[in-house]
Parts: structure tokens; C-alpha cells; sequence
């Protein structure tokens, strides 16, 4: 078992990472005696719900546990008001803890719904998917989807704390691995050249769910974040460089329907887009975006977007949380491992890029 600390004052917390973390008790300290709510999906709750209740109840917790469907569509309103029903008709109160057990978007959806239920309860991140263990659970980043864009309603709601039980990943489908992959890759590319170097060498391991690899990958990511959180927690500056290939990517995501690409492959294209968007402006040459496009093309993800257009791309990315008095901004790369945010982009340059990628 290792431990990470994210630096954010009085709310800071731990990021607890090993083999077996769902069964020990006491990462769920300090101990909780008043209820706690854990929501999880109709494919992960299965394996682990029992688990982690009898884990919470050992801490001295009253548990209820609440099921939802499984899917990016799973985040809209109706789940948030599903939620509060059951804790209400459970009579939770604000001493409650919520545990989101579940990928990105369990995380998401249970710890917006943990930032508004009653003004605001305490939860627990308790990851089972390689992307919410590399990313999603760690940061305060909480929200629901609208339909003109991806995580448009939400708020910034720490956790108590992270539970990565890295063992869950074995139950986790190739696909979804595949997904996790590119939130690693973007940590990499966006702000670690060593990291990225070690992907190239160690991604059949990853991809074979090598332990060794697995911990290691799980683990600089979160030390990564950690950093980036702690010295930006809401975005105003350095924490945005972690958006590299979300721009274009949650535009895929909604353009194509929420559920036909999943998370992490919209970022994967994204960030080929992102690649030759940075190409175009100067930034990087031919060769640093063939190494980017071939670690994502050996990492089973995609390496073209869907043939959308780029206009409808335009109109989509014209919703995006990053822009700034109606001016989209993209995370380009100044070199792999070397990330900056660019502003005043021609739309002409960024749909050539989008057309380049998509083909």
C-alpha cells in the first residue's frame, strides 16, 4: 500500500493506492458512525458493494447502498434526484458520507450530488477503473452532463479521501483498460517527458495489466495531479495543461451521442487533433506528433476522430468550460512532456486540424 498526499490546506487528503485497499478499513478512518450512501452501477456493484459495506460498517457506519445504470448517459439530473430520493427516504442527514464505488462517471455523478445534497455531505472516491484511478477521482472535479456538452453542471468537491484498489482492475474490460490508457498517455504528454519515455518502453505491460506497471502508471499520475491540483484547484492556471485533448475530445463525445465513444477514446483522438493543432501553430514537427499518434495507436485507442465535420466540431467545442469572453482555448504541446494553454485561435486552423485527424 502507498499513500499521496493532495497539499490543499484543511482539505487536504489522502490518495491510498495498493492490492486489497477496498478491504481495509481503516483507510475509511477517521472511523464514521453516522450513515453513509454508497452509489455504484448495475456492473460494478456486483463485484464489490459487499466488500466495501462490510468495510464501512467495521468503521461503524450505517450503510445503504444505491444502484445505478451503467454509462456516460447515467450523468443527468434524474440520477442526481434518485440519489437524494433514497438518502432522504433514508433519513441521511449532513453527517453522511457518500462513496462513489465505480468508474469516472459514478465519481462524477455521486460526488456532484455530495457537493448539493443538503448543502454539501462529505464522500469518499473509491475508483475500480483505470481512468477515474489515473484522473477522475482525484481533484474535486464533480458534474453532470447537459446536452450541449459534457460536465457543463457541476462543482469542485474534494474528497475525504481516494481508495485505489488497484486489483480491481482485473475485472475491468480490455476496452475500458484500453480508455484508462489515454488519461495516462495525456499526463504524460502534457507534462512528463520521462513518464512518456517510460510508456513507450512499459505499454505491453500495461496493456497485459502487468501489477508492477499498473502501480507504477496509477501512482505518477496521481503524483502528477496532485501537484497540479494543489497549485491550481479550480483552473484558473496551470491545473487547465491537464485538458490536453478534452476540448476536441468532449466534443466527440457529444457529437456522437454520450455512450458510443467512451471517455477515454475521444481523448485519445482528441489529442491527435490537439497534435496537429499544435503542428500548425509552429509549435512541434512531424516527428513529436508521429510518437504521440504511434504510443496511442500501440495502446489499441484511436487515432482518428469520427467524420463529424469540422464545422459541427466548432459549434460543439463552442460550449467549452476552458474558453474565456467567448474565445475557445486549446491545451497545445510546446514539446512532448511540455504542455501550454493557447488563446486567440484561428477557427479556420482548428478545423483544418480536426479535418487532419478525421481522415
Amino acid at each position: 500500500m502507498e499513500s499521496l498526499r493532495v497539499a490543499l490546506g484543511n482539505r487536504a487528503y489522502p490518495i491510498h493506492i495498493g492490492a486489497g485497499a477496498l478491504d481495509e478499513a481503516a483507510l475509511y478512518a477517521p472511523h464514521h458512525r453516522g450513515s453513509a450512501a454508497i452509489v455504484s452501477n448495475d456492473v460494478v456493484s456486483p463485484l464489490y458493494m459487499q466488500r466495501v459495506r462490510r468495510a464501512l460498517e467495521a468503521s461503524g457506519a450505517r450503510v445503504i447502498e444505491i444502484v445505478i445504470d451503467d454509462g456516460e448517459q447515467a450523468k443527468r439530473w434524474e440520477n442526481v434526484d434518485r440519489i437524494c430520493d433514497a438518502m432522504l427516504a433514508a433519513r441521511c442527514g449532513r453527517d453522511t458520507l457518500m462513496v462513489a464505488l465505480g468508474g469516472g462517471v459514478v465519481g462524477d455523478l455521486a460526488g456532484f450530488t455530495a457537493s448539493v445534497y443538503q448543502r454539501g455531505v462529505e464522500y469518499l472516491q473509491v475508483p475500480t477503473t483505470l481512468l477515474a484511478q489515473v484522473d477522475s477521482s482525484v481533484g474535486g472535479k464533480t458534474a453532470i452532463n447537459h446536452p450541449r456538452g459534457k460536465n457543463l453542471i457541476g462543482a469542485f468537491h474534494q474528497p475525504r479521501a481516494v481508495i485505489s484498489d488497484t486489483a480491481t482492475l482485473d475485472t475491468l474490460a480490455d476496452r475500458e483498460l484500453r480508455a484508462g490508457l489515454a488519461e495516462v498517455i495525456k499526463h504524460a504528454a502534457a507534462l512528463d517527458l520521462p513518464f512518456f519515455e517510460w510508456l513507450e518502453s512499459r505499454i505491453d505491460e500495461l496493456l497485459a495489466r502487468k501489477a508492477e506497471a499498473i502501480a507504477y502508471a496509477v501512482r505518477r499520475c496521481c503524483e502528477l495531479k496532485a501537484a497540479v491540483v494543489a497549485a491550481d484547484e479550480k483552473e484558473s492556471g496551470e491545473r487547465a495543461l491537464l485538458n490536453f485533448g478534452h476540448t476536441f475530445g468532449h466534443a466527440i463525445e457529444a457529437g456522437a451521442g454520450y455512450g458510443q465513444w467512451l471517455h477515454g477514446e475521444a481523448v485519445a483522438a482528441g489529442m491527435v487533433m490537439a497534435s496537429e493543432l499544435s503542428a500548425r501553430l509552429g509549435l512541434i514537427g512531424a516527428r513529436e506528433m508521429e510518437r504521440l499518434r504511434r504510443l496511442i495507436e500501440r495502446a489499441g485507442l484511436p487515432v482518428r476522430g469520427p467524420a463529424m465535420g469540422a464545422a459541427r466540431m466548432l459549434e460543439l467545442m463552442a460550449v467549452d468550460k476552458k474558453s474565456q469572453a467567448g474565445q475557445l482555448r486549446f491545451v497545445v504541446l510546446q514539446s512532448i512532456g511540455r504542455a501550454e494553454v493557447r488563446g486567440g485561435v484561428d477557427e479556420a486552423m482548428v478545423g483544418a486540424a480536426v479535418v487532419a485527424a478525421s481522415h
